[in-house]
């Protein structure tokens, strides 16, 4: 009887490990000092999601353009396709040239109007009136082409992909967006085009929690990022953010972390 008041764990011991593994074989691979110097915290709002267009696409490519700078990936060559208008495009075959630095401000880049190929991305044009679900699909499609960048085998395998992608993408600042869109279950794209789903691989709990790694990764405070959560998901975040301070050790096994 004296369990029936003892709140449940954040996560499972199992999904916590991944997490952690996934953050240690990330920044070990795309380097460390991009993450701790230049990654923020990006929030739903017009801080960081200024501006309006006057069409469907005008509004995909705007958001799609802040989400790379926010991302660090401003400089990767990328074309943006609205999924519905396409007879299924495949992306380009052959290596997309990233110039200078993978990730962050060292990138180079390109002419936009230089003969490049260019890495493929799609919106759904019923995701641009729920701009944070949009943007949510759009930072895992850039860290599904990280991860094709990453030699290291991924940790739990292959079929952890699609997870993987969402814990990355939560690493390049769009934490608050994923967990808010969590729920939000998006139809598969095109055949081929396997970073462009916004599918619900990864619940709420998890979300939430590699949310939290972020945060106590980068010092940002609960009262920084809890706001921009949806109501729901607060109490849940602030018992990660504690669980995961109380991980010193693991903390210690992710590259550059300080303490």
């Amino acid at each position: 009887m004296f369990d029936l008041f003892k709140k449940s764990p954040v996560l499972d011991e199992p999904s916590i490990e991944w997490l952690f593994e996934i953050y240690t074989w990330a920044l070990r691979n795309l380097g460390a000092d991009v993450f701790y110097n230049e990654t923020l915290l990006v929030t739903p709002s017009n801080a960081h999601f200024p501006g309006r267009e006057n069409s469907h696409q005008g509004m995909a490519q705007l958001i799609f353009d802040q989400v790379r700078e926010h991302a660090g990936l401003a400089h990767w060559p990328c074309r943006l396709i609205d999924e519905a208008a396409q007879d299924c495009e495949m992306p380009p075959k052959g290596k997309v040239t990233i110039h200078g630095s993978l990730w962050g401000s060292d990138g180079k880049l390109i002419d936009n109007n230089a003969d490049v190929e260019r890495l493929l991305f799609t919106y759904d044009a019923n995701l641009v009136g729920n701009p944070e679900a949009l943007i949510a699909s759009y930072a895992q499609q850039l860290a599904h082409h990280m991860g094709t960048m990453i030699k290291d085998e991924l940790p739990g395998g292959v079929e952890n992909w699609l997870h993987m992608t969402e814990v990355l993408a939560v690493m390049l600042g769009f934490g608050a967006m994923f967990a808010n869109t969590a729920l939000v279950v998006k139809k598969s794209g095109c055949g081929g085009c396997s970073g462009a789903n916004r599918a619900n691989v990864l619940g709420e709990p998890d979300i939430t929690y590699a949310l939290a790694i972020f945060c106590v990764l980068k010092g940002i405070p609960v009262a920084e990022a809890a706001p921009h959560l949806k109501s729901s998901l607060r109490g849940l975040f602030k018992r990660a953010v504690k669980d995961v301070m109380g991980r010193q050790e693991m903390l210690k096994t992710i590259p550059g972390y300080k303490g």
